[in-house]
């Protein structure tokens, strides 16, 4: 037998000798864990039994980093991510699907601190046509263009377009979408234009999401061991504490620190039937 084939069968046979450590093999894990789908712990400590791949390509969409295997999800996010995608080719599009989760889910070692329950998906603003797609290459190098002027506190309209507002507008909309991350000056701009703010309220400032927005659903039905956060603030969210937002986002941009690479996302908090899920065991049900 192989060291290759050896290796996935000593994780199993050890598994509950193993205590979940960093660098353990989330991100090497190759397929979800079969069985129905169950969202175990947080969005940023957590995992996921019965994840979906979403394909590549889609009718309106397209994946993103392929490379790095973070397009599995909880089915609800797959069907998400595929509705948008054909209401985006209705308007003539094609969006560009970021990171949602790994295979199991779990911490990443690089990129987030959260998209470890299979509920979390990055959609770029930057869209393309609905008749092309993009090379694998064009996949893996077209970077993210930022939406915004951080120094002014304002959107670049020079890039900014009516169907980014669409999209995002659609996805708020979602009934299984509990919040959605975008920066603050981006919502900033969307309270000034909007007539009807109501859709507003999921929309939440958060600090980076320039060239894109996070859509987070909520704790699924069937998922028992699936902890929520705590639930949004009434209104729509255009008030003084998004001023502060925008202004301490300025500031930053204005007189900026040193950047210090972060320490990836720990496996301290995890909860115990991670373990089971990561090594494929069932003992987590």
């Amino acid at each position: 037998m192989s060291v290759r084939r050896l290796i996935p069968l000593f994780l199993l046979l050890f598994a509950n000798a193993l205590p979940v450590q960093a660098g353990n093999g989330w991100s090497t894990v190759a397929y979800p864990l079969a069985g129905s789908p169950e969202v175990i712990g947080s969005y940023a400590a957590g995992c996921i039994a019965g994840a979906m791949p979403l394909p590549l390509v889609g009718d309106g969409y397209q994946v993103m980093r392929p490379s790095r295997n973070r397009y599995y999800g909880h089915p609800l996010l797959i069907r998400l991510v595929e509705r948008l995608g054909r209401q985006t080719a209705d308007r003539g599009g094609r969006l560009l699907i970021g990171d949602l989760g790994q295979p199991r889910g779990g911490p990443m070692p690089n990129g987030h601190r959260s998209h470890q329950s299979g509920l979390d998906v990055d959609v770029w603003f930057l869209q393309q046509p609905r008749e092309r797609t993009l090379s694998r290459a064009d996949t893996e190098q077209i970077e993210m263009p930022s939406m915004i002027r951080a120094t002014e506190g304002t959107i670049n309209s020079s890039r900014w377009l009516p169907v980014y507002r669409d999209a995002l507008k659609q996805a708020a909309q979602a009934p299984e979408v509990e919040r959605i991350f975008v920066n603050a000056i981006i919502k900033q701009a969307l309270c000034e234009s909007e007539t009807d703010r109501r859709w507003l309220e999921k929309v939440r400032p958060w600090w980076g999401h320039d060239a894109h927005f996070h859509i987070r659903l909520a704790c699924p039905p069937g998922s028992e061991q699936c902890k929520p956060q705590k639930p949004l603030p009434l209104g729509d969210g255009c008030d003084a504490d998004l001023r502060n937002w925008v202004r301490d986002l300025v500031q930053a941009a204005r007189s900026p620190k040193p950047h210090h690479k972060p320490e990836p996302p720990s496996t301290d908090r995890l909860p115990a039937a991670c373990n089971a899920v990561l090594y494929g065991s069932t003992a987590w049900k």
